[in-house]
Parts: C-alpha cells; sequence; structure tokens
C-alpha cells in the first residue's frame, strides 16, 4: 500500500520547494522527487492524523561510523565463538543496533548469506560500512574457519585506529580554534576599531608611523572589498579541496604534512602505525602477503606511504624479501625496517609488526600530550602577538600626538 511522504526539496533554480508525494517505499519517493528535476533535502512519512516521522534519504543520512563497525565486530564475534549460527547473530545484531542504517545493512547481508552467499561476499556489497580490509579479514576467517577470531582481530583494528585518529584530532582542535579566533579578532578590529581612530588621525594631521598607516590601509581595504577577501577565502578553500582530490595534488599534500616543523613527525609515526597495524592483523588472518600490502597501501591514510608500499610490493612479487625495498624508502626509518627484516627471517613478521604498530602508537599518545602542553603558550603568544601588534600599531600617533598637532 502507497505511503504519503512530506517533502522539502530543491528545484533546478535553487529554490525549495514543499509538497507531499505517495510512493510504496522512502526510495521510490526519493525517485519520484529526482524524476521531476527535484533535489530532495527531508522526507517524512505521514501517518493517518497527519503526525510525520523523519525518514532517513538514501546517500544523505545513511552514514555509519568506524567504530559502530568496531562494536558490531565485537558482538558478532562474541556470538559465533559462544555457538550461535551466522543467521540468527545476524538477526541479533540488526535488531539491537541503534544505527537504523546499520541495521539495515545487517539485514540485507543476512538476506544474501540465506539465499547461499558467503559472507565475506554479502559484506562486499556495502562498502560505504565494510572496507576493503574488513572483507579481506572475514574471508580469510571464513576460508581458515577462524571467522570469530577474524571479527574480533578487526574490532581491535578498528577501535585502535578510532582512537589513534581521536588522538590527532584533539592535537589539532586547539590550534585551528585559536587560528579561526585570530582571524575573527583582526577581523573585527579591521572592520569596527581601527576606522574610529582613522577619524582621530585625520583631525590631528601631520605623517602616521608606519605601521599605522599600513594598520590603516587594511582596514580600509577591508571595508570596501570585504566581499572580495570572502569570496577569495571561500574559493580558496574549495579549490584546495579539489586539488587534494588530484593523485598529484594528495600526494604532494601528504608530503608537505610529513615535512612540516611540529606536526610532521606526529603524522608519520600515526601513518607509520596504521600501517604496521593493519599489515599485522592482515597477516595473522592469513591474506596472502602481496595481496595484504595492496590493501594497506590503499588505507594507509598517507600518499606517500601507499607509494612506498606498492614500490616495495613490486619488488616483492620479484623475490625479494619484504625489509630490503623499504631500506630504500626514507618514509621507513632503520628500526621498523630492522624489525621486520627480524620478522621475516623468524617467521613472526605479523608479531613484529604488531610491536612496530604498538611503539608507533605509544609515540603518538606521547607527543600528543606533549604538543598539548608545549602548544597551548605558544597560541596564546601568538594571540597576543597579533592583537597586541595591533593596539600597539594604533596608539605609536598618540606618543607623537604634540608633534602631530603642530
Amino acid at each position: 500500500m502507497p505511503t504519503m511522504y512530506a517533502y522539502k526539496a530543491q528545484d533546478e533554480k535553487g529554490k525549495l520547494r514543499n509538497g507531499k508525494v505517495s510512493a510504496a517505499s522512502a526510495e521510490a519517493a526519493v525517485r519520484e522527487l529526482k524524476g521531476k528535476g527535484l533535489k530532495p533535502l527531508t522526507l517524512e512519512e505521514t501517518d493517518a492524523k497527519g503526525m510525520s516521522a523523519e525518514v532517513r534519504i538514501p546517500g544523505i543520512t545513511d552514514r555509519v561510523s568506524a567504530k559502530e563497525v568496531a562494536v558490531f565486530s565485537r558482538q558478532f564475534a562474541t556470538m559465533i565463538s559462544s555457538g550461535l549460527s551466522l543467521l540468527r547473530s545476524l538477526a541479533i545484531l540488526a535488531e539491537q543496533t541503534e544505527n537504523t542504517a546499520l541495521a539495515e545493512v545487517i539485514l540485507e547481508v543476512k538476506s544474501d548469506v540465506e539465499r547461499g552467499e558467503s559472507l565475506s561476499r554479502s559484506l562486499e556489497k556495502h562498502p560505504k560500512v565494510f572496507s576493503e580490509i574488513y572483507v579481506s579479514m572475514v574471508k580469510a576467517g571464513e576460508t581458515g574457519g577462524l571467522l570469530d577470531d577474524s571479527l574480533m582481530r578487526l574490532a581491535d583494528t578498528l577501535e585502535a585506529q578510532v582512537a589513534l585518529k581521536n588522538k590527532i584530532r584533539s592535537a589539532m582542535m586547539y590550534p585551528v580554534a585559536v587560528g579561526v579566533l585570530v582571524v575573527l579578532i583582526v577581523g573585527a578590529m579591521l572592520m569596527f576599531v581601527v576606522p574610529m581612530f582613522e577619524d582621530l588621525y585625520a583631525d590631528l594631521g601631520g605623517t602616521l608611523p608606519v605601521p599605522t598607516r599600513i594598520l590603516l590601509a587594511l582596514s580600509a581595504a577591508l571595508q570596501s572589498y570585504w566581499w572580495v577577501f570572502l569570496a577569495a577565502g571561500i574559493g580558496g578553500f574549495f579549490a584546495f579541496k579539489a586539488w587534494v582530490k588530484t593523485e598529484s595534488g594528495r600526494f604532494t599534500w601528504d608530503n608537505i604534512k610529513l615535512r612540516m616543523p611540529i606536526f610532521g613527525k606526529l603524522v608519520h609515526k600515526s601513518a607509520l602505525a596504521r600501517f604496521s597495524h593493519t599489515m599485522s592483523s592482515l597477516i595473522r588472518t592469513g591474506v596472502p602477503i602481496l595481496q595484504a600490502m595492496e590493501i594497506v597501501a590503499d588505507t594507509s591514510g598517507n600518499a606517500v606511504v601507499a607509494e612506498a608500499v606498492m614500490a616495495s610490493r613490486a619488488s616483492v612479487s620479484e623475490g625479494e624479501s619484504i625489509a630490503k625495498p623499504m631500506a630504500e624508502r626514507t618514509v621507513f626509518p632503520p628500526m621498523v625496517v630492522q624489525m621486520i627484516a627480524v620478522g621475516e627471517e623468524t617467521g613472526a613478521l605479523d608479531t613484529m609488526l604488531e610491536k612496530i604498530g604498538d611503539f608507533y602508537n605509544d609515540e603518538v599518545q606521547t607527543m600528543v600530550e606533549g604538543l598539548t602542553s608545549l602548544i597551548e603558550p605558544l597560541l596564546i603568544v601568538v594571540l597576543g602577538g597579533v592583537v597586541g601588534g595591533m593596539l600597539i600599531s594604533l596608539y605609536l600617533p598618540m606618543f607623537n600626538i604634540i608633534n602631530l598637532i603642530q
């Protein structure tokens, strides 16, 4: 039976449209609206009393976080190891998962498994939720009869990646916030405070100090052409985003990040930790070494590291060891190369990689704690220097006010 949906959409001219549409499902309603040249923004199912409940629009609000996938994996592994069947475990997980988007994906996976498809093949149909490394480790677990172990390792890997990302984010958030605050304060002073002094100096006459004249010129330019600065800022931001999405742009930007004075080491160590943990998990679950290196390159999070891994993979495919081509790449420190070499010689490569990952995780945590205590006073000095410099430039003529009046 068709359902009535209330919608808000944008037409081809950018105008907002409100209305109702009858369709068999939310997906069908979205298709019908798009067929009419409308871009749906919100879609609500209307009941008989005229009340409505929000419905997710496919492709817009159906997002699943890595943390949610990690929780799902750990619960799934626990159920499988407890003796529950695959289908029953999926049914329970779909019912208890709070994220409706993830619940729908789990139900679709369950339906595919019921039709005879493998779990890994069913998960592969949802790349936005389950990454390539996830599917590969599940496939290896299915093949080796250790699905619960693979899922538990996936949960550990995902949780470690989330924790690492949060550490980096916490280190970056404070300087970004202070930077935005500095821009806002400087802009407000140039727009509203400096013009008041400009009128005062005009009445005094005389020649103003150079810093004061520069400040007044900036203020006049911002007042007259603020829209140019705003458009340039927005345009520059989107141009940068588009450039970073290109292959050469991403490689250049990732290379710049690795060479940054303060944060470069943090980015480098976090990339090495991600590489080591991911590689260790793949090898331990039985993924072939060449396939593991390819997956690690795709999920490394840094184009420079990915290029080095793929170059090493090419050498390994020709019969060389992993450590030898890595030694020729500066992105891999000597300690990493030596530990990988020992791991290859002793047949404990996965263990060595795990130790490397743990080491760099600890290094990242130590750096974040150190940077947090170091950056705070530095940023206060920067903020005080910028605002204080502007105030000094404004008050410089006051020190010579008698000469200006004469």
